[in-house]
């Protein structure tokens, strides 16, 4: 049976290493779904596997967009799950990694049949916000649909701008055409999630947000400073750069910010990741355990 492996688990946990050493034990390739990890602009502050690791593993989705190109998680899911079914024509298994949540989910279990939102609508929407600000769009979802409001990052322009968009457009509220029905996928998931103490993650995001800084992360900010507006560009590690650029703080506190919220959002995706009770989890330093399971696994042994 083809299988696809789910490698899971919160940022700076290790999950790329990880995937490369199960790629590497199966002969297989990588499918990426870190969403940051799409633009070619980005490198060192998305983590993007060395170019050593992407010449010894096949990785797809790496740097296949620009930080200007409109892209969603409606044509990721059609385009990955193209690259799935030609990769399971020469590889079984195949691996899957990321931490972008929707971007897993999508894949695992589709997503739903959302309308098109009218470009005049969405126009009048962008504008209205431009003109009004965050606190005011907040505001607005929760008024047209407080049940999305109770759910969304309140802090993701992106995505209150959808829903928004989606509620005046139907007069319906965005969360009725939220299923949350599985689609059937022709292909067997395993997923296995990587955690460790919460004390050591946290010291190894600190110390990864360091080694980006060495590594020339404040120069990478700088070449897309000039659009820092963009949504693709709304994002840890860039965003609190950009305040420092603009001069809204020290480099100091601007690196401290990126750890905050780099440690912020781990514990979101683990909240997240922890409610799939289909996760098999593990330690970063399990390698060998994780490749004993998976192989009894795709054997048939429970």
């Amino acid at each position: 049976m083809h299988t696809l492996i789910v490698v899971l688990g919160p940022t700076g946990v290790g999950k790329s290493e990880i995937s490369l050493h199960l790629a590497r034990h199966f002969q297989t390739e990588i499918i990426s779904a870190d969403s940051r990890q799409f633009f070619r602009e980005l490198y060192i502050g998305t983590a993007v596997p060395s170019p050593e690791d992407l010449k010894a593993v096949p990785h797809h989705f790496i740097q296949t967009k620009s930080i200007h190109d409109y892209y969603n998680v409606s044509e990721y899911e059609v385009e990955a799950l193209h690259i799935i079914d030609e990769l399971f024509k020469r590889n079984n298994p195949i691996i899957l990694t990321g931490g972008s949540m929707l971007y897993v989910d999508t894949i695992c279990k589709g997503i739903d049949d959302i309308p098109t939102v009218d470009p005049t609508i969405r126009d009048e929407v962008i504008e209205w916000y431009k003109e009004n600000g965050m606190v005011a769009l907040q505001k607005r979802l929760l008024e047209l649909d407080p049940e999305y409001y109770h759910q969304v990052d309140l802090n993701n322009p992106k995505r209150l701008l959808h829903a928004v968009e989606i509620c005046l457009m139907s007069g319906k509220s965005f969360t009725s055409f939220r299923r949350n029905t599985p689609k059937e996928r022709p292909f067997r998931i395993m997923k296995i999630g990587i955690n460790q103490d919460r004390s050591i993650l946290y010291e190894r995001i600190n110390q990864r947000v360091l080694k980006m800084m060495e590594a020339g992360l404040l120069d990478e900010a700088k070449s897309v400073y000039p659009f820092r507006n963009l949504n693709s560009l709304n994002t840890v590690g860039y965003k609190e750069l950009f305040a420092y650029l603009d001069g809204d703080c020290s480099l100091e506190e601007a690196v401290d910010l990126i750890q905050r919220n780099s440690r912020k959002y781990a514990r979101k995706q683990l909240t997240w990741f922890r409610r799939d009770q289909e996760i098999k989890w593990f330690d970063p330093n399990q390698v060998q355990d994780i490749i004993s399971y998976l192989e009894h696994k795709l054997a048939g042994d429970e």
